[in-house]
């Protein structure tokens, strides 16, 4: 098992892995392990729309489809808004 994970991960990229296995903590053990953006288990490269897709490493930079594919075209603002007088009651001395 833990050879099979090194081999898995030693390469430079990580679009997606599968885990076939009858053993349940085993699938669960190597799935965390893997570095992928996608592992199927038991089965191998269904794709939903509503899951997000992506890879690791060198296989690309954040996701599509899903709510995390949705995310990546939106843009976060901060705004902060103080009270007119917000500043001459904070700062004025008597």
């Amino acid at each position: 098992e833990e050879e099979g994970i090194e081999e898995a991960n030693a390469t430079e990229y990580g679009l997606a892995a599968a885990v076939m296995t009858r053993d349940p903590q085993r699938k669960d053990r190597v799935t965390s392990a893997l570095e992928a953006g996608q592992v199927w288990q038991n089965c191998s490269q269904p794709v939903f729309q509503e899951q997000p897709f992506g890879g690791y490493k060198q296989s690309g930079f954040g996701r599509e489809c899903g709510r995390e594919g949705f995310m990546e075209y939106l843009q976060t603002k901060t705004v902060t808004s103080c009270a007119p007088d917000f500043y001459e009651k904070s700062f004025h001395t008597q």
